[in-house]
């Protein structure tokens, strides 16, 4: 389209409007017409708007093409498995098992095995027998006076706000129907996550739920969120793998009035937890409020959470665990592909250790230093399937949290509408109108069937690769193609590293 046309166009309209006036017939049509003929004219005159100015009208259907684009793109572009940030084929996997209908796949893998990046693992020709018993892992070091029994997949951290309260209701109740912890998010504990579902007590820099007056951490209201005979543990929140550095966000379209009142903030309003805590700045100060959680809490369990960003920054946590004899019961590791609600684009994309490196820096300093023996290390990053799990174990995790699997299995779609409070399925919005459409009844027991079905599965992986023991797992077991002509095992990829073999340098530094 020319500018002459679109001046002719303008022209047109108006003398269509003139002539109305003289003879009825058109003077009715515009009844139908002349809503369309009114928002021409608005869209040629207006000066906001280039698109609109040059194309009144019909510039408007570029706008609804853009608004339905991520629907038309996941529905009718986008192949079984190159779906972002879940591809298709991994959310009919959470789907099937959350349903229990199909699950098994036609015709063979859809998976380039020549594909450099491709990863499997080691499988036995002399298979094990199925454990009788579904292990569990026993969180608590010597200072903990009340370890926890967990689950090897639970329900990764999710507040109250960034999901509905229909959501964590539903989540809850699963956690409590099938023997798996609940971490809370930074968002403080609502009445929705006491259903009798263990709990994970997680504090972030805004120290929702133990926040003082000036934002700050209360050790008092600590105290009571602790004491919660729920609360099985707590979980120390230095950053996210979907926007490490930068601190929890929530959109003002979401902060309704009971969230902004549990967490103690202004509703209505972004709120945009400050990038650091304010109750420590060094590793010293972290590991003395570990040890004041812990003995706050009565002894339970106490860790804290990180995407890694400097391994040197980790190498000192571990230093003075070592000089203070201070140390955490659990380390839960993120990565930079971890899901988030809302997050600046750069943060998402660029900021952050993935959780294949994060989580081996992690597994190896603290084996280095030999703390790995009192620290359990969960990994909580895009966990979806039984070979996830036995991938992370493999590289040196103790247990794994998920997230989006928890939220597919409650009918999330991946609309891509988490931070705007218009998500369809009631998962991620504080509206009524959409979180009617969650049934709690409904949904925890699929997330429950998910739960199950992937351990039981996970266990059938165990067998293959000839494993009686969750203790035989390590990077052998896992190999990648790392060039079209080469494959490496894990343990090639990653040595690992022997227990104490860093302390030899820290004894010689000190003298």
């Amino acid at each position: 389209m020319k500018k002459p046309f679109l001046f002719g166009s303008a022209g047109v309209l108006l003398v269509i409007g003139g002539v109305a006036w003289f003879w009825p017939p058109i003077l009715y049509s515009l009844i139908l017409v002349g809503p369309i003929l009114l928002i021409g004219l608005y869209d040629f005159f207006q000066t906001k708007n280039t698109i609109l100015r040059n194309f009144p009208v019909i510039g408007h259907f570029r706008f609804l093409l853009m608004a339905i684009g991520p629907e038309i793109h996941q529905y009718f572009v986008e192949s079984d498995t190159d779906g972002k940030p879940i591809d298709r084929n991994h959310r009919d996997y959470v789907y099937e098992r959350a349903k229990q209908t199909q699950e098994t796949h036609p015709f063979g893998t859809e998976l380039n095995v020549y594909e450099i990046g491709y990863e499997w693992m080691h499988h036995s020709v002399y298979p094990s027998k199925r454990l009788g018993k579904v292990p569990r892992v026993q969180i608590g070091g010597p200072d903990c006076r009340h370890p926890y029994s967990a689950s090897i997949l639970n329900i990764s951290a999710m507040s109250f706000g960034a999901l509905s309260s229909n959501a964590v209701t539903a989540l809850n109740i699963a956690a409590r129907e099938g023997g798996f912890f609940h971490d809370t998010g930074e968002g403080a504990i609502s009445p929705y996550h006491l259903q009798g579902g263990d709990l994970v007590y997680e504090i972030g820099t805004g120290y929702f739920g133990c926040r003082s007056e000036d934002g700050g951490f209360s050790l008092e209201k600590y105290r009571e969120q602790a004491a919660r005979p729920e609360v099985k543990m707590i979980e120390l929140k230095l950053s996210q793998g979907a926007k490490p550095g930068h601190g929890g966000v929530l959109p003002a379209a979401k902060n309704s009035e009971e969230i902004a009142d549990i967490r103690g903030v202004e509703p209505h309003t972004d709120i945009i937890s400050p990038p650091g805590h304010s109750a420590f700045h060094d590793a010293h100060g972290l590991l003395d409020l570990i040890a004041t959680l812990r003995e706050a809490s009565d002894g339970k369990p106490v860790g804290f959470k990180l995407c890694v960003g400097d391994r040197e920054e980790f190498r000192e946590i571990c230093v003075k665990m070592v000089e203070t004899g201070i140390k955490p019961d659990f380390i839960t590791v993120d990565g930079a592909e971890g899901g988030t609600g809302a997050a600046p684009i750069d943060f998402s994309n660029y900021v952050g250790m993935a959780m294949e490196e994060g989580l081996v820096c992690v597994v190896d300093l603290l084996t280095g230093y030999d703390l790995k023996k009192d620290i359990k290390v969960f990994v909580a990053s895009k966990i979806i399937t039984a070979f996830d799990i036995f991938r992370a174990l493999c590289l040196g995790a103790d247990l794994c949290n998920s997230a989006r699997g928890m939220m597919l299995a409650l009918g999330c779609i991946q609309a891509l509408k988490c931070n705007t409070n218009e998500c369809p399925t009631g998962v991620t919005t504080s509206d009524p109108d959409l979180r009617r459409g969650l049934v709690v009844e409904e949904k925890w027991v699929r997330v429950k069937n998910y739960h199950a079905s992937v351990i039981d599965e996970f266990l059938g992986l165990l067998a293959a690769a000839g494993v009686r023991d969750l203790t035989e797992l390590n990077r052998r077991k896992i190999y990648k193609r790392t060039s079209s002509r080469k494959i490496e095992g894990f343990d090639e990829l990653y040595p690992e590293v022997e227990p104490g073999a860093y302390l030899k340098n820290l004894s010689a530094s000190r003298i």
